[in-house]
C-alpha cells in the first residue's frame, strides 16, 4: 500500500472535498479521486460518500482513519531519524492570522537559515481550531491566543508577546474612547472567539453599549473597516496593525503597565514531542516583544 494514497484519503477528510485536497497536496482532483479509488479496490469497501463537492468519510474509513494518520505521521518522520540533530522532516506549524503576517515571517526566516533540512508546513486557523488540531496530534505546535482556561499537563505554553487593548478610530474623529463608543458604529471582535473576550470584558466593567454595526473574528478585516470610515473598534495592537491602519487612532484604553483587557499570544507544543529539537528552534526563533 503505498503511504502518499494514505495521505491524500486524510487530506480529503480534512478538507471535506477532493477538489480542496488536491490543491493542498499540489495533484489534480483526478489523481486524487483516483488515489481513493485505489485504496477502495485494495480493502474491499467504500472510503468516501459523495454528496455534490462534497465528501465524508463512511463509518468504515472513519474506523480506519486513526491508524492511516499514524502510518502517515511515522512515514513523515522518517528522514529525520537519519539525522543526529533532529532538523530534518516537516513541522507542522499552526498560526491565527496575526501571527501569519506578524511574527511567523522574521521566525520561517531564521529557521530555513539554520535548518536547511527543516521543511516548515504552515496551518491558518482560529485559536480554538487550532488548540483542537494540537490535541489531536494533527499539528506539532500553535501559535494562538491564549485559551481563557488551565491548559492540560500534556502541553507546554511559551508567551510570546502581550497585546495591549486599544481604540481604533479615524483620526478625524474627536473625543475619547468612551465618547466614540457610544457616538460612532461598533465594529465588534467577536466576543466567542478568545481574542475577542477583552474587549467585551472592557465595554461591559466601563457600562458601554456601542451601537453594534457587525461582529468580526477577523483583525485584518476590522482594522481595513475602520481606515475606511466604517465605524470603531476595540482590537489588540498585534504586530502589523500599524501597517493596516496607519491613517488611525490607536489609543490604549488602560494607563500604561497595565494589562487587564490584553491578549496573550503563546506558542503551545506537546510535553512529549517527535520533533523536540525543531520546536526548540521554532521557539528561539520567533521574535517576542
Amino acid at each position: 500500500m503505498d503511504s502518499r494514497y494514505l495521505k491524500s484519503l486524510v487530506a480529503v477528510i480534512d478538507s471535506g472535498s477532493i477538489a480542496d485536497a488536491a490543491r493542498a497536496e499540489g495533484l489534480t482532483a483526478a489523481a486524487v479521486s483516483q488515489r481513493i479509488q485505489a485504496l477502495e479496490r485494495m480493502l474491499g469497501f467504500a472510503l468516501l460518500s459523495r454528496a455534490g463537492h462534497a465528501a465524508k468519510a463512511t463509518d468504515a474509513c472513519l474506523a480506519l482513519l486513526p491508524r492511516a494518520r499514524r502510518i502517515v505521521r511515522e512515514v513523515a518522520l522518517l528522514a529525520g531519524d537519519a539525522d543526529d540533530a533532529g532538523l530534518t522532516g516537516t513541522l507542522r506549524i499552526g498560526a491565527i492570522s496575526t501571527a501569519l503576517t506578524g511574527m511567523l515571517p522574521a521566525a520561517l526566516r531564521m529557521l530555513t537559515q539554520q535548518a536547511p533540512g527543516l521543511r516548515p508546513s504552515i496551518i491558518p486557523g482560529t485559536s480554538r481550531s487550532l488548540y483542537q488540531a494540537l490535541l489531536a496530534g494533527e499539528i506539532d505546535a500553535a501559535i494562538l491566543v491564549a485559551p481563557p482556561f488551565e491548559l492540560p499537563k500534556t502541553l507546554n505554553a511559551l508567551t510570546l508577546r502581550r497585546e495591549e487593548l486599544v481604540l481604533l478610530a479615524q483620526r478625524k474623529l474627536r473625543g475619547d474612547a468612551a465618547t466614540l463608543l457610544r457616538t460612532q458604529p461598533y465594529i465588534r471582535y467577536d466576543p466567542s472567539a478568545w481574542g475577542g473576550r477583552p474587549a467585551q470584558r472592557y465595554l461591559d466593567d466601563q457600562g458601554l453599549q456601542p451601537a453594534l454595526l457587525c461582529d468580526l473574528d477577523a483583525l485584518e478585516t476590522i482594522a481595513m473597516l475602520v481606515a475606511d470610515g466604517v465605524g470603531v473598534s476595540l482590537a489588540p495592537r498585534w504586530s502589523g496593525l500599524e501597517k493596516l491602519a496607519s491613517g488611525c487612532r490607536m489609543e490604549p484604553v488602560e494607563p500604561e503597565g497595565h494589562a487587564l483587557y490584553a491578549r496573550d499570544i503563546v506558542l503551545l507544543t506537546p510535553a512529549l514531542s517527535e520533533r523536540p529539537n525543531m520546536l526548540k528552534m521554532l521557539s528561539q526563533a520567533i521574535p517576542s516583544a
